[in-house]
């Protein structure tokens, strides 16, 4: 199999994450499992677009999975959130979970001050509340596994122009 059939794989997965998220603030267990059965074909047939190895894949998806796991149950990030960070380990290896997981949480960052700032939530109003969400247009909080998978894809952007992607 030739590298850009592992590319075509990573970014229609990434989109169809990327959209469900925003759309629906849900992505599917069919869609996790199919983006972690392409990662792991693309990594056992050498086909990937971050170059990695089986091995390499099966960590990375362990580690994204522990990374984020403690999130989940402090309640402050959903299960989605996680399985698609430890898809992602696995696409790209646990090399580049940091660096996805700071480009997220930054992109993350930023949507929350907007929603802040557009639907003039004050964080006061919050404190009396406490089943209180930022909800934009009926979309509650941030699309987390929307502002990773942009985030990987970014990075794929980045390490194919300098070379890195084989």
């Amino acid at each position: 199999m030739n590298v850009s059939v592992g590319i075509f794989l990573f970014i229609a997965w990434a989109a169809v994450v990327a959209i469900g998220d925003c759309r629906r603030r849900r992505i599917s267990n069919s869609v996790v499992l199919a983006g972690l059965a392409a990662a792991f074909c693309c990594a056992l047939f050498q086909c990937g677009p971050f170059g990695i190895s089986l091995t390499q894949s099966g960590i990375g998806a362990l580690i994204g999975l522990a990374a984020l796991l403690p999130f989940f149950a402090l309640g402050v990030m959903g299960a989605a959130d996680v399985k698609v960070f430890a898809v992602l380990g696995a696409w790209c290896g646990m090399h580049a979970l940091l660096g996805l997981w700071m480009a997220a949480s930054l992109a993350a960052s930023v949507h929350a001050l907007w929603l802040l700032i557009t639907t003039r939530t004050r964080l006061a109003s919050l404190a009396r509340q406490p089943g209180a969400t930022f909800e934009l247009a009926g979309k509650a909080s941030t699309p987390y596994a929307a502002c990773l998978a942009v985030a990987a894809s970014g990075w794929l952007v980045v390490h194919g122009m300098a070379g890195s992607v084989r």
